[in-house]
């Protein structure tokens, strides 16, 4: 597995675009846009077209900061 950093932003009716960056874990860049906008959507009630990812960078081990995806990429 390799990690990767998403950021992007979703629409929000109280301050209209929120943005976010979260780290995780995919075999590849597809694999972790799915998985971006399934954990997002779940998290705030948001259908796939309202979340908007802008950049999606891997991540080398030493400058990955959630100790989940460390342990998820065998670090």
């Amino acid at each position: 597995m390799k990690a990767f950093r998403v950021t992007g932003s979703y629409f929000d009716p109280r301050q209209k675009q929120q943005p976010f960056s979260v780290e995780m874990a995919a075999e590849d860049e597809a694999a972790v846009k799915e998985k971006a906008l399934s954990t997002i959507g779940s998290k705030h009630k948001l259908k796939r077209w309202q979340i908007n990812i802008t950049d999606v960078t891997e991540l080398a081990a030493d400058q990955v900061t959630n100790h989940v995806v460390k342990y998820q990429i065998g670090e």
